[in-house]
C-alpha cells in the first residue's frame, strides 16, 4: 500500500454505528434507556455532549465519564476506536457520574 492509499484510507469516515451503554455511578440519575447507537466516527466529546443533553446538565455541572469503570477517555479520541480497542459483549460500556471515581 502507498503512502497515499493509506492516507485515504485514513481519511475515510467510519460510518458503522457503536452500541453505547451509560452505567451511573454514585448519586449520579439512572437513565431510563441506557443503549444508544453512535456513529464510530464521532469524537468522545459527542458522547459527552449527547449525555449532558439527555441528562439535562448545564455545561457547568460536573459530568466524569469513564470507560469500563476504569480510564477517562480523552474528548478527542473516536467512539470507533475506544470501542476496537475496550469494547465489551458487543458494547462500549460507558460509567457516568457527577464526582470523580476512578482515576
Amino acid at each position: 500500500m502507498t503512502p497515499s492509499q493509506a492516507l485515504d484510507v485514513y481519511k475515510k469516515k467510519d460510518t458503522t454505528k457503536v452500541v453505547v451503554r451509560f452505567k451511573a455511578i454514585g448519586n449520579a440519575p439512572i437513565m431510563r434507556n441506557n443503549y444508544f447507537r453512535i456513529t464510530a466516527f464521532n469524537k468522545f466529546q459527542a458522547v459527552i455532549q449527547f449525555l449532558r443533553k439527555e441528562l439535562a446538565w448545564k455545561a457547568s455541572d460536573a459530568l466524569f465519564l469513564y470507560i469500563n469503570s476504569s480510564f477517562s477517555p480523552a474528548p478527542d479520541d473516536t467512539v470507533g476506536n475506544l470501542f476496537h480497542c475496550f469494547g465489551t459483549e458487543g458494547h462500549l460500556i460507558v460509567n457516568y457520574s457527577s464526582t470523580a471515581a476512578w482515576g
